[in-house]
């Protein structure tokens, strides 16, 4: 008992004056934050859930009436449940279509696939009436040098101002990391796959 105060009562006001020095510690960071403008968010890391994640937020920007696009490298042509969603809400998707690398196992033919997808990446990268834009698993063309960093860097510097763009895969390139406004890795503790168990479609794709 502390001035005829309960535990309780004085647990309450230790935890109400607590909960204000965060309020006004989040309240000054609103305040400084006042500049609006295109984000760039890479998702990376080792974890599940980077594609997962973007795909959220390409649902977002449609919850919102925001035109959105999803370039998909390494992607195959199979039933893609965000896909399905997504086209039918107006979502453009562009899909390499080739399939994971180490199925196809030719170089030749994953670059020419790559290419093909970026330049259809470049060209929804130039235009202004894009609100978001997706690159799924772009970090691997870099990896497998397929696509050169200097014009994946070069397209994203010189995007529409307003124009936001998600990153994800793993191991992603320094430069794009360092060019990124928001950056979040995403680590593995345990996976179901390394237990033996299947990837099953409505969870895993």
């Amino acid at each position: 008992m502390t001035d005829n105060k309960s535990t309780e009562d004085v647990k309450a006001e230790r935890h109400k004056a607590r909960q204000q020095r965060i309020k006004e510690g989040v309240d000054a960071k609103i305040s400084r934050a006042q500049e609006e403008k295109g984000i760039l968010l890479v998702l990376t890391g080792n974890g599940k859930g980077k594609s997962t994640s973007g795909f959220g937020t390409v649902a977002r920007a449609v919850g919102h009436g925001k035109k959105t696009a999803v370039v998909q490298f390494i992607k195959g042509n199979w039933n893609c449940g965000e896909r399905s969603l997504l086209e039918g809400a107006g979502v453009e998707f562009h899909v390499m279509a080739t399939g994971f690398t180490w199925e196809t196992q030719d170089r030749e033919k994953d670059t020419a696939a790559a290419l093909r997808a970026w330049e259809a990446a470049e060209k929804l990268l130039k235009d202004d009436s894009v609100d978001l834009v997706m690159l799924d698993e772009l970090t691997y063309m870099i990896s497998y040098h397929y696509l050169e960093v200097e014009r994946v860097i070069e397209a994203l510097k010189h995007r529409p101002p307003m124009q936001h763009v998600i990153v994800t895969g793993r191991a992603c390139h320094r430069a794009i990391i360092e060019l990124a406004d928001t950056v979040s890795e995403v680590q593995s503790v345990k996976h179901a796959f390394e237990a033996g168990i299947k990837a099953q479609p409505g969870f895993d794709y």
